[in-house]
């Protein structure tokens, strides 16, 4: 993914690299409060929707498109994260985290209204966007902002963002569920992204864009240009998606393989040269982050699923699983950020981190889809992977965002946000899928969930070969 002509050199007025203030020094402290309070808006909305959403798609008729239910929100997030990159590289950061925190708002207030499936989907879709302008704007303004020395120690920080809605989120969601409704999850979102609006924008406002000077790319075709290339890579994948919910074979063949015939080079043209091929650097980055949140996002989305189904837990008790991954992904990225303080290799640090989700991810296997462990055993799982997630993701993220130009960090940052929302996109709906084909031939979600899990493993070993190309030769 080529940076756009005419692209502008975003540059933040950051202190001198020799500076002893933190991240919290009066230098940086508004901004790390703003960015801070924004992930945490998101990561609560995302543990509580995971949390209801088994009992909102049962109210609302949309068991045999469940998938769909996290595949609209992550499709929707693709869109958001290209254009909110791009534009923070050539603009400033201010106004695609302004836009993307409207588009969450309104999509929040949508989803809690719904009345029927397709209407929550589309409330979902316009949460998306915001999502992924939100988050690509995260990581891009610690690339902007921070010198290096300080940016390993603010990924750790933004995964600290998760702890407070980890604990609160999946226990206040579940809780609604239970005793009054699921739109008290969405209808609590609204006001704190307007908090979260009021103190974000006034230190996104200070990271002016320099004029006009980098080296920009050759005109590219209309076609592979970077919204363009979004939207095509959205709606292939939504199509394959869907033609998988399909039981008619002669529909389903043909529309699968128009979905794949636009998603594949679409793909490839909106992430950054040599991704599918994993070239050592950035390439290999943006692999490796979809790698791991394929596993991770990918087991999670059914992990409240497979409690409830199969071992009759309900949605307050299924939510503390989440809570349990989120927590120990927050002291996972913590321990790693004071390894690479002390020197410590990057690239090994992701290899055992990949190998500690695995053994999460075998572990909730089990529990979900056997009797020889009780239903609190899966919160020891998802907190063993909730570890290792979150030393593999800080390690992985440094290791790929340390060599990238400031000129290209908004560029970078999104690619990185892209491979996260489409694998867990894909996952979700391959996994939504093989619900629907259970339920279609009147079976039970145990196949189904086997088949999650297994790909979710295949991924983590994949993942481990792979890391070791994070740093070019």
């Amino acid at each position: 993914m080529s940076t756009d002509p005419g692209a502008a050199d975003v540059r933040a007025e950051r202190p001198r690299a020799a500076s002893p203030a933190g991240v919290f020094g009066p230098a940086h402290r508004a901004l790390t409060l703003g960015v801070l309070l924004s992930v945490g808006m998101v990561a609560f909305e995302s543990l509580g929707v995971a949390t209801v959403l088994p009992g909102v798609a049962a109210e609302l008729g949309g068991l045999d498109a469940y998938g769909w239910g996290l595949s609209a929100l992550m499709l929707a997030n693709i869109v958001g994260t290209v254009v909110a990159g791009r534009a923070a590289d050539r603009r400033g950061p201010a106004t695609p985290a302004a836009l993307g925190m409207l588009a969450f708002a309104a999509g929040c207030a949508v989803a809690g209204a719904a009345g029927n499936w397709p209407l929550f989907l589309l409330g979902r879709f316009g949460q998306g966007l915001g999502v992924g302008a939100v988050m690509a704007m995260a990581y891009t303004l610690i690339g902007l902002a921070y010198p290096e020395r300080l940016r390993a120690r603010m990924y750790a920080l933004l995964s600290s963002a998760w702890t407070l809605p980890s604990l609160v989120g999946p226990a206040v969601a579940g809780t609604a569920a239970d005793h009054a409704s699921w739109r008290a999850v969405f209808a609590l979102m609204p006001p704190i992204t307007a908090v979260a609006a009021v103190l974000t924008l006034p230190a996104l406002r200070a990271l002016r864009p320099a004029p006009a000077g980098a080296a920009a790319s050759p005109d590219l075709p209309w076609w592979r240009r970077p919204l363009v290339s979004a939207v095509l890579l959205t709606a292939g994948t939504g199509v394959l998606l869907q033609a998988l919910l399909l039981e008619n074979l002669a529909a389903l063949v043909p529309l699968a393989l128009a979905g794949l015939v636009v998603a594949v080079p679409a793909l490839r043209w909106a992430t950054p040269e040599g991704t599918l091929t994993a070239r050592p650097g950035l390439g290999a980055g943006v692999a490796v982050r979809a790698l791991l949140c394929g596993v991770y996002f990918g087991s999670e989305a059914f992990l409240p699923l497979g409690l409830r189904e199969l071992r009759g837990v309900g949605a307050t008790a299924a939510g503390l699983g989440l809570s349990a991954g989120a927590v120990t992904w927050v002291v996972g990225s913590a321990l790693q950020a004071r390894r690479d303080d002390a020197g410590g290799g990057r690239v090994t640090a992701t290899v055992g981190g990949f190998a500690v989700l695995l053994a999460g991810v075998a572990l909730v296997a089990v529990t979900v889809l056997t009797d020889l462990l009780p239903p609190w055993a899966a919160l020891l799982g998802w907190a063993v992977g909730g570890l290792g997630m979150g030393v593999a993701f800080n390690a992985s993220t440094t290791a790929t965002l340390q060599g990238v130009p400031a000129e290209r960090q908004g560029e970078a940052s999104a690619a990185l946000q892209l491979a996260q929302t489409f694998a867990t996109a894909l996952v979700a709906g391959l996994g939504g899928a093989a619900l629907a084909l259970g339920r279609h031939h009147g079976g039970s979600a145990r196949p189904a969930l086997l088949g999650v899990f297994v790909l979710t493993g295949l991924l983590a070993v994949a993942g481990m070969p792979l890391a070791r190309r994070l740093v070019r030769p």
